[in-house]
């Protein structure tokens, strides 16, 4: 038997600024956006919207890259 998902309170006012900002200061310190999730039980749409409420810079997707200086070799 499938049990209801159970609704989360909505955040709001000065608890949602607080909780954009916490997800921001995270995320700009290295984690994720599927990380930060893991992280607050949030859904991604969630993390996604507060932390550009929080004016912060998205990472491009796919990570970090890496360039290869190409040799002659």
């Amino acid at each position: 038997m499938s049990h209801p998902k159970q609704k989360r309170p909505r955040l709001r006012g000065e608890e949602r600024a607080v909780k954009a900002r916490d997800l921001r200061d995270r995320y700009e310190g290295g984690s994720s956006i599927r990380g930060l999730v893991s992280l607050s039980g949030l859904s991604y749409a969630t993390v996604r919207v507060l932390l550009l409420e929080a004016g912060t810079r998205l990472r491009p997707r796919g990570g970090p890259r890496t360039s290869r200086i190409e040799t002659g070799a």
